[in-house]
Protein backbone atom coordinates (compact mmCIF):
# COMPACT_ATOMS: atom_id res chain seq x y z
CA UNK A 1 0.00 0.00 0.00
CA UNK A 2 1.34 3.45 -0.60
CA UNK A 3 2.23 5.68 2.11
CA UNK A 4 -0.08 8.41 2.61
CA UNK A 5 1.11 11.88 1.86
CA UNK A 6 0.94 14.21 4.61
CA UNK A 7 -1.48 17.07 5.02
CA UNK A 8 -0.24 20.83 5.58
CA UNK A 9 -2.64 20.59 8.21
CA UNK A 10 -1.11 17.06 9.56
CA UNK A 11 2.90 18.88 8.89
CA UNK A 12 1.63 21.93 11.35
CA UNK A 13 1.17 20.17 13.69
CA UNK A 14 3.53 17.63 13.77
CA UNK A 15 6.19 21.00 13.93
CA UNK A 16 4.07 22.48 16.69
CA UNK A 17 4.84 18.91 18.39
CA UNK A 18 8.48 19.29 17.43
CA UNK A 19 8.82 22.71 18.80
CA UNK A 20 7.41 21.50 22.27
CA UNK A 21 9.68 18.40 22.45
CA UNK A 22 13.24 17.93 23.85
CA UNK A 23 15.60 17.03 21.11
CA UNK A 24 16.32 13.61 22.92
CA UNK A 25 12.69 12.62 23.08
CA UNK A 26 11.95 12.31 19.76
CA UNK A 27 11.69 8.81 19.56
CA UNK A 28 8.44 6.21 18.93
CA UNK A 29 8.27 5.58 22.56
CA UNK A 30 7.12 8.92 23.67
CA UNK A 31 3.63 9.09 24.94
CA UNK A 32 3.23 12.52 23.17
CA UNK A 33 4.11 11.10 19.67
CA UNK A 34 2.19 8.31 20.28
CA UNK A 35 -0.92 10.46 21.18
CA UNK A 36 -0.33 12.72 17.95
CA UNK A 37 -0.16 9.59 15.99
CA UNK A 38 -3.33 8.16 17.04
CA UNK A 39 -4.70 11.78 16.37
CA UNK A 40 -3.80 12.27 13.08
CA UNK A 41 -3.75 8.22 12.02
CA UNK A 42 -0.16 8.23 11.66
CA UNK A 43 2.54 5.78 13.42
CA UNK A 44 4.27 6.73 16.23
CA UNK A 45 7.35 5.87 14.22
CA UNK A 46 6.12 7.81 11.61
CA UNK A 47 5.65 11.09 13.40
CA UNK A 48 8.67 10.27 15.12
CA UNK A 49 10.74 10.55 11.94
CA UNK A 50 8.69 13.98 11.02
CA UNK A 51 9.77 15.65 13.73
CA UNK A 52 13.44 14.16 13.14
CA UNK A 53 12.74 15.33 9.69
CA UNK A 54 12.25 19.08 11.13
CA UNK A 55 14.91 18.77 13.21
CA UNK A 56 17.29 18.91 10.06
CA UNK A 57 16.43 22.51 9.44
CA UNK A 58 17.13 23.77 12.99
CA UNK A 59 20.59 26.19 12.46
CA UNK A 60 20.70 25.67 16.06
CA UNK A 61 21.85 22.17 15.73
CA UNK A 62 23.72 22.35 13.01
CA UNK A 63 26.16 24.61 14.90
CA UNK A 64 26.06 22.59 17.99
CA UNK A 65 27.43 19.63 15.86
CA UNK A 66 23.89 17.48 16.60
CA UNK A 67 22.85 15.62 13.12
CA UNK A 68 19.05 14.82 12.67
CA UNK A 69 17.76 13.30 9.77
CA UNK A 70 19.88 13.50 7.01
CA UNK A 71 16.61 13.53 4.34
CA UNK A 72 13.27 15.05 3.92
CA UNK A 73 10.87 16.67 1.86
CA UNK A 74 9.84 20.16 0.38
CA UNK A 75 6.81 20.33 2.63
CA UNK A 76 8.38 20.24 5.58
CA UNK A 77 10.84 23.14 4.42
CA UNK A 78 7.95 24.98 3.54
CA UNK A 79 6.22 24.19 6.91
CA UNK A 80 9.50 25.44 8.55
CA UNK A 81 9.78 28.95 6.58
CA UNK A 82 6.03 29.54 7.44
CA UNK A 83 6.81 29.36 11.05
CA UNK A 84 9.96 31.31 11.01
CA UNK A 85 7.90 34.10 8.80
CA UNK A 86 5.29 34.28 11.38
CA UNK A 87 5.62 32.65 14.48
CA UNK A 88 2.76 34.67 16.00
CA UNK A 89 0.11 33.71 13.68
CA UNK A 90 1.45 29.92 13.02
CA UNK A 91 1.89 28.95 16.79
CA UNK A 92 -2.12 29.50 17.32
CA UNK A 93 -3.07 28.42 14.16
CA UNK A 94 -0.73 25.22 15.00
CA UNK A 95 -2.62 25.14 18.45
CA UNK A 96 -5.62 25.53 16.78
CA UNK A 97 -5.50 22.75 14.46
CA UNK A 98 -4.13 20.63 17.64
CA UNK A 99 -7.39 21.86 19.56
CA UNK A 100 -9.68 20.31 16.36
CA UNK A 101 -7.84 17.11 16.07
CA UNK A 102 -8.62 16.66 19.91
CA UNK A 103 -12.48 18.10 19.23
CA UNK A 104 -11.94 20.27 22.07
CA UNK A 105 -12.36 24.21 21.76
CA UNK A 106 -9.33 26.39 21.92
CA UNK A 107 -10.42 28.31 24.65
CA UNK A 108 -9.73 25.20 27.06
CA UNK A 109 -6.39 25.01 25.80
CA UNK A 110 -5.47 28.59 26.80
CA UNK A 111 -7.27 27.66 30.01
CA UNK A 112 -10.06 30.85 29.46
CA UNK A 113 -13.77 31.21 31.00
CA UNK A 114 -15.70 31.69 27.91
CA UNK A 115 -18.24 32.84 30.29
CA UNK A 116 -16.06 35.78 31.45
CA UNK A 117 -15.25 37.76 28.17
CA UNK A 118 -17.74 38.91 25.59
CA UNK A 119 -18.13 37.63 22.07
CA UNK A 120 -15.92 39.64 19.87
CA UNK A 121 -12.45 40.68 19.49
CA UNK A 122 -11.59 41.12 23.06
CA UNK A 123 -12.09 37.77 23.80
CA UNK A 124 -10.04 36.74 20.51
CA UNK A 125 -7.64 38.68 21.63
CA UNK A 126 -7.28 37.17 24.97
CA UNK A 127 -7.46 33.37 23.85
CA UNK A 128 -4.45 33.98 20.87
CA UNK A 129 -2.70 35.64 23.73
CA UNK A 130 -2.68 33.14 26.45
CA UNK A 131 -2.32 30.49 23.37
CA UNK A 132 1.11 31.73 22.18
CA UNK A 133 2.19 32.16 25.53
CA UNK A 134 1.70 28.78 26.20
CA UNK A 135 3.05 27.57 22.83
CA UNK A 136 5.82 29.77 23.65
CA UNK A 137 6.77 28.84 27.41
CA UNK A 138 6.46 25.57 26.33
CA UNK A 139 9.13 25.67 23.59
CA UNK A 140 11.56 27.20 25.31
CA UNK A 141 11.07 24.47 28.23
CA UNK A 142 11.81 21.67 25.72
CA UNK A 143 14.50 23.45 23.78
CA UNK A 144 16.32 24.41 27.38
CA UNK A 145 15.67 20.45 28.76
CA UNK A 146 13.44 21.84 31.53
CA UNK A 147 17.08 23.69 32.86
CA UNK A 148 17.87 27.18 33.76
CA UNK A 149 20.02 28.10 31.58
CA UNK A 150 22.46 30.11 34.10
CA UNK A 151 22.39 28.37 37.20
CA UNK A 152 21.73 24.69 36.16
CA UNK A 153 18.27 24.50 38.11
CA UNK A 154 15.94 22.15 36.76
CA UNK A 155 12.28 22.38 38.66
CA UNK A 156 9.82 24.12 36.39
CA UNK A 157 7.77 25.38 38.73
CA UNK A 158 10.59 27.64 39.22
CA UNK A 159 11.62 28.39 35.45
CA UNK A 160 10.17 31.35 32.99
CA UNK A 161 10.40 31.33 29.37
CA UNK A 162 11.88 34.74 29.23
CA UNK A 163 11.87 36.82 26.31
CA UNK A 164 15.05 38.86 25.48
CA UNK A 165 13.14 41.26 23.61
CA UNK A 166 10.49 42.19 25.66
CA UNK A 167 6.65 41.07 24.30
CA UNK A 168 5.09 44.44 23.78
CA UNK A 169 8.79 45.44 21.92
CA UNK A 170 8.55 43.02 19.11
CA UNK A 171 5.55 41.45 18.06
CA UNK A 172 6.87 39.50 15.24
CA UNK A 173 9.23 37.61 17.32
CA UNK A 174 7.30 37.65 20.55
CA UNK A 175 6.31 33.65 20.29
CA UNK A 176 9.58 32.95 18.18
CA UNK A 177 11.68 30.44 20.63
CA UNK A 178 14.90 31.99 19.21
CA UNK A 179 13.92 34.77 21.04
CA UNK A 180 13.67 32.81 24.50
CA UNK A 181 15.64 31.86 27.15
CA UNK A 182 14.62 29.59 30.04
CA UNK A 183 15.50 31.02 33.47
CA UNK A 184 14.68 30.93 37.32
CA UNK A 185 12.27 33.17 38.48
CA UNK A 186 15.03 35.11 40.32
CA UNK A 187 17.41 35.80 37.49
CA UNK A 188 14.15 36.09 34.91
CA UNK A 189 13.31 39.15 36.63
CA UNK A 190 16.84 40.61 36.76
CA UNK A 191 17.41 39.86 32.97
CA UNK A 192 13.71 41.70 32.53
CA UNK A 193 15.03 44.64 34.39
CA UNK A 194 18.49 44.89 32.65
CA UNK A 195 20.23 44.00 36.07
CA UNK A 196 22.02 40.84 34.19
CA UNK A 197 22.73 40.64 30.14
CA UNK A 198 23.86 37.51 27.89
CA UNK A 199 26.83 38.58 26.01
CA UNK A 200 27.36 37.99 21.95
CA UNK A 201 29.47 35.01 23.09
CA UNK A 202 26.85 33.64 25.53
CA UNK A 203 28.15 34.47 28.68
CA UNK A 204 26.47 36.24 31.70
CA UNK A 205 27.13 40.05 32.48
CA UNK A 206 26.27 41.83 35.18
CA UNK A 207 25.20 45.47 35.47
CA UNK A 208 27.16 48.23 37.31
CA UNK A 209 24.26 48.18 39.77
CA UNK A 210 24.64 44.67 41.04
CA UNK A 211 28.45 44.66 41.13
CA UNK A 212 28.15 47.73 43.19
CA UNK A 213 26.29 45.29 45.52
CA UNK A 214 30.06 43.23 45.82
CA UNK A 215 29.91 43.30 49.61
CA UNK A 216 26.17 41.51 49.80
CA UNK A 217 26.46 37.72 50.55
CA UNK A 218 23.32 36.87 48.75
CA UNK A 219 23.98 38.95 45.94
CA UNK A 220 27.56 37.09 45.48
CA UNK A 221 25.82 33.91 45.79
CA UNK A 222 22.93 34.57 43.48
CA UNK A 223 25.10 36.23 41.27
CA UNK A 224 28.84 37.42 41.19
CA UNK A 225 29.45 33.62 41.36
CA UNK A 226 27.97 33.29 37.29
CA UNK A 227 29.54 36.40 36.29
CA UNK A 228 31.54 35.28 32.94
CA UNK A 229 30.27 32.27 32.57
CA UNK A 230 29.25 30.70 29.33
CA UNK A 231 24.95 29.57 29.58
CA UNK A 232 23.97 26.51 29.43
CA UNK A 233 23.07 26.37 25.30
CA UNK A 234 19.93 24.73 24.22
CA UNK A 235 19.56 21.66 22.14
CA UNK A 236 17.22 23.90 19.59
CA UNK A 237 16.35 27.45 19.03
CA UNK A 238 19.78 29.05 20.21
CA UNK A 239 18.83 32.54 20.95
CA UNK A 240 19.46 35.16 17.97
CA UNK A 241 22.33 37.49 18.33
CA UNK A 242 20.09 40.24 17.05
CA UNK A 243 17.72 39.54 19.83
CA UNK A 244 20.77 39.51 22.26
CA UNK A 245 22.29 42.42 20.74
CA UNK A 246 19.29 44.37 20.97
CA UNK A 247 18.91 43.58 24.76
CA UNK A 248 22.04 44.80 25.47
CA UNK A 249 22.10 47.97 23.84
CA UNK A 250 18.10 48.44 25.00
CA UNK A 251 17.26 46.42 28.24
CA UNK A 252 20.77 45.90 29.79
CA UNK A 253 21.94 49.01 32.42
CA UNK A 254 25.46 48.35 31.86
Amino acid sequence: MARKNWTREELIVAFNLYCKTSFGQIHNRNPEIIDLANLIGRTPSAVSWKLANFSRLDPSLQKRGIVGATHGSKSEEAIWDEFNEDWEQLSFTSEKLLAQFKGRPIEEIANVNILDWPIGTERELVVRTRVNQNFFRSSILAAYNSTCCITGLALPELLNASHIIPWADDPHNRVNPQNGLCLNSIHDRAFDRGLLTITSDYRVKLSSTLKALHNDAAIQNLFFRYDGVKIRLPDKFIPDLRFINYHNQHIFKG
